[in-house]
């Protein structure tokens, strides 16, 4: 008698039929995303304030630290004239647009992230750019593009952030 594990399987016959298959379905396509808005603009607020807050940060540093006259002249002191709050403001606005921005790419486009990266990059390269083309002093255009260059890190990187959190796939 042969003993159940024989090389031609259990059945002890060469011959014995496979094991049925379990049907084959094509796969199904991947969800989409599901975008949690609530999440996303509370982190866009939360990004305008901290964008807000590294506008006014870096004019302390570059102003009173450094002793770089940007966006205000000499005698306007550390704190500045008028475009402290300006500046302060229009970063918030510009975060907020940018959560806008990213809102619209992730349920429009392929990729959201990587297009919102570039498009945040780039539109800080132009801002950190742009006194270079000024004829102020080259420590007020060095001072400039070094508080454009932190608020842009500092909107990009959030927003980037608050992305991952709000999308769900799935």
């Amino acid at each position: 008698m042969e003993s159940p594990n024989t090389p031609y399987g259990r059945s002890g016959t060469p011959y014995s039929p496979p094991p049925p298959r379990a049907p084959e379905y094509p796969p199904e396509p991947p969800a989409e995303p599901r975008v949690d808005a609530g999440r996303l603009w509370a982190g866009g607020v939360m990004t305008a304030v901290v964008a807000a807050l590294t506008a006014v940060v870096a004019l302390l540093l570059v102003r009173g630290v450094l002793g770089i006259p940007v966006f205000a002249p000499e005698g306007d002191g550390v704190m500045g004239d008028a475009t402290t709050g300006t500046l302060a403001v229009g970063s918030a606005v510009a975060a907020l647009a940018a959560t806008g921005l990213l809102h619209l790419l992730i349920v429009a486009t392929p990729r959201p992230e990587r297009f919102f990266s570039w498009i945040v990059g780039l539109a800080t390269a132009i801002l950190v750019l742009l006194p270079f083309t000024t004829g102020a002093s080259l420590a007020a255009k060095f001072g400039t593009a070094a508080v454009y260059l932190l608020i842009g890190v500092a909107i990009g990187s959030l927003l980037s952030s608050v992305a991952r959190s709000a999308v769900r796939r799935g």
